[in-house]
C-alpha cells in the first residue's frame, strides 16, 4: 500500500516560499454543503499562514445578489447539477486556465472536485506542467447501487482511479479511505483529516427559542439529523427508527435539516417530523445545540462533517461504524456505534440515549473534549504541508 511519503522539515521552516496556490472547484460558498464549507475554511487557513490562495468556481446566482467572490476569484461558466438546482457544475475552461497560468503560474494546482471543471484543470496543468494535488471528497461510486445503475461503479471507479493517479498527491479524510483506494489501485495518498470550529459548533448555542419552534419543550427529547437529503443518505432508517420509538415514546421529536431530492418522499412519509431545508451557519449552530440526540444513518461518506459538528456542539452521536464515525466515536462513552447494515442495533443505540438523560450527558460532554482535539488549526497545518511537499517535488524551492 501506497502511504504518504515523510515531509522535509526544511520545508517548515520559518522562511519557507510562501505558495501561489490555485484551487479549483465545482462547490463553493454561497454553496451550502459539507464539501464548500470546509473548503472555504481550509482556503481561510492557508491564507492566515501566509500563502497566496486563487479560487477557480462556477459562477452561482448569488454572486450578483452579494459580494460573495474576492476581487481575484476566476469565475466560470457552470450549470446547475439535475435534482439539485441550488447547486452548480463547473463546465470545461481550458482555454481560459491555459490563459490565466501561462500568464501568472501557480506554484501548485489543488483541485478538489472531479467535475468536468476539476477535469479540464488537471490537463491544462499537466500540459503547462504544474504541480497538482486532488482531493477525494465524494465516494462518487458507492453511489450507484442506491440509484439503481451498480454497473457504473467500475467505470466510475474507473476515472477517479485515473483522475487522481494524474496527480502529485491525493488528499483523503480517512486512514479507512486510504486503505480502500489504495486497494483499488489509487496511488500517492495522503491523509489529512477534517476540523471543526468549536467557537462557532457549540453548546453555548443553544436556543429555547429554536426549541418552542420545533414543538419541543424541557420535557422533550429531540432527534437531529442533518444530512443532503438523497438516496444514498439512508435516511429512511432515521425516519422509520423514529416512527418506531415514537410508539413508546409521545414526547420524542425529530428535525431534519437538509434538502435534496428525497425530501418530498421522506415528508410525506414521516409528517410528524420537522424538516427546516438548507440553513446558514448560524442557524445551523443553534439547532446542533439546541437538540439532544444527534442521528446519522450514511455508510457513503468519506468523512461526514456533521458528525463532527454535532459532538463539538455536546450531542452524542448515533451512527454506524463507518468514515469519521469510526475513528471519532467511542462507543457507550462519546456516542454509540451499530455494525453497518445492522438497522436492530441503530435503533437499540437511540432507544438507549432517549431513555436516559445521564447517559446524554456523559455522553455529549466526552464528545465535545473529542471534537475539541479536532481544531483546524492542525488541519491546515497536514494540507499546507502536502502543498510544501508537491512543490518541493516538482521545482518549488523554500
Amino acid at each position: 500500500m501506497n502511504d504518504a511519503s515523510l515531509i522535509d522539515v526544511d520545508l517548515l521552516s520559518p522562511d519557507r516560499k510562501s505558495l501561489r496556490v490555485a484551487v479549483v472547484t465545482e462547490t463553493y460558498p454561497p454553496d451550502i454543503n459539507g464539501v464548500a464549507r470546509t473548503l472555504a475554511n481550509t482556503v481561510q487557513g492557508l491564507r492566515n499562514l501566509g500563502h497566496t490562495i486563487q479560487i477557480i468556481r462556477p459562477r452561482h446566482p448569488g454572486d450578483r445578489h452579494a459580494e460573495a467572490a474576492a476581487p481575484k476569484d476566476v469565475l466560470v461558466k457552470g450549470m446547475p447539477i439535475p435534482f439539485y438546482r441550488q447547486l452548480r457544475m463547473g463546465l470545461p475552461a481550458k482555454r481560459e486556465l491555459t490563459r490565466l497560468w501561462s500568464m501568472q503560474r501557480p506554484d501548485v494546482v489543488h483541485i478538489a472536485t472531479e467535475g468536468p471543471l476539476g477535469w479540464s484543470a488537471l490537463k491544462v496543468a499537466r500540459k503547462l506542467r504544474l504541480p497538482v494535488s486532488t482531493d477525494f471528497r465524494t465516494n462518487f461510486h458507492s453511489y450507484t447501487q442506491h440509484y439503481g445503475v451498480g454497473w457504473l461503479k467500475t467505470p466510475i471507479m474507473a476515472y477517479l482511479r485515473k483522475f487522481h493517479n494524474a496527480a502529485d498527491s491525493t488528499m483523503v479524510p480517512t486512514a479507512q479511505l486510504r486503505e480502500e483506494l489504495a486497494a483499488a489501485g489509487f496511488d500517492r495518498l495522503h491523509v489529512v483529516s477534517r476540523g471543526v470550529d468549536v467557537q462557532s459548533f457549540t453548546p453555548g448555542k443553544y436556543s429555547s427559542e429554536v426549541r418552542a419552534k420545533w414543538g419541543a419543550y424541557e420535557q422533550n427529547v429531540v432527534l437531529l439529523c442533518v444530512s443532503r437529503m438523497a438516496t444514498e443518505k439512508n435516511l429512511h432508517i432515521v425516519t422509520q427508527a423514529y416512527t418506531q420509538l415514537l410508539k413508546d415514546y409521545p414526547h420524542l421529536r425529530l428535525v431534519m435539516v437538509g434538502d435534496g431530492p428525497s425530501r418530498e418522499v421522506l415528508q410525506r412519509k414521516c409528517p410528524e417530523a420537522f424538516f427546516t431545508g438548507f440553513l446558514e451557519e448560524q442557524e445551523l449552530s443553534a439547532h446542533y445545540a439546541s437538540a439532544d440526540v444527534f442521528v446519522f444513518p450514511s455508510t457513503t461518506e468519506t468523512f461526514g462533517n456533521v458528525i463532527l459538528e454535532a459532538m463539538a456542539s455536546g450531542l452524542p452521536a448515533v451512527a454506524f461504524d463507518d468514515a469519521a464515525a469510526r475513528f471519532l466515536i467511542r462507543h457507550k462513552e462519546n456516542g454509540m456505534l451499530a455494525q453497518c447494515g445492522d438497522l436492530a442495533a441503530f435503533q437499540s443505540n437511540i432507544d438507549a440515549l432517549v431513555r436516559d438523560a445521564s447517559m446524554r450527558k456523559r455522553q455529549g460532554e466526552l464528545a465535545r473534549q473529542t471534537a475539541i482535539l479536532k481544531s483546524w488549526d492542525n488541519i491546515y497545518a497536514q494540507v499546507e504541508q502536502v502543498l510544501l511537499q508537491v512543490g518541493h517535488e516538482n521545482g518549488v524551492r523554500s
